[in-house]
């Protein structure tokens, strides 16, 4: 049976204590990063397709621990276990939410190509 109180991610947004909602942020920040405002948000929407990625790869180990190859009537009907992992995933940040932070906390390492490569 897994642990959801041991996981690395959940572990890891309690740590940053996001809230679970969207706040209004000063694009000037986002700007003086990276010096373009476009560049900022192609960085975040990066860093939000690989956290979402690894959470959907969490989730799906943790789920397919569940999954059975017969089905059962007792199974079918109520999982405590699995109900309450999908409730803690559902009340996490979203991706979005966590790149911005992780950028605006200087936490995302990006760079640009250098023009004299080919």
């Amino acid at each position: 049976m897994p642990n959801i109180k041991n996981s690395i991610k959940f572990n890891k947004m309690k740590e940053q204590k996001l809230s679970p909602s969207a706040e209004a942020r000063n694009l000037k920040d986002l700007e003086e990063i990276s010096g373009n405002l476009y560049l900022s948000a192609v960085v975040m929407a990066k860093r939000a397709n690989q956290i979402s990625q690894q959470m959907k790869e969490e989730l799906s180990s943790k789920l397919s621990e569940f999954a059975s190859d017969h089905d059962n009537l007792e199974e079918v009907h109520e999982n405590r276990e699995q109900i309450e992992i999908s409730a803690m995933y559902e009340k996490m940040p979203k991706p979005t939410l966590v790149a911005t932070q992780e950028f605006l906390n200087g936490k995302v390492y990006f760079r640009l190509p250098d023009e004299t490569e080919g």
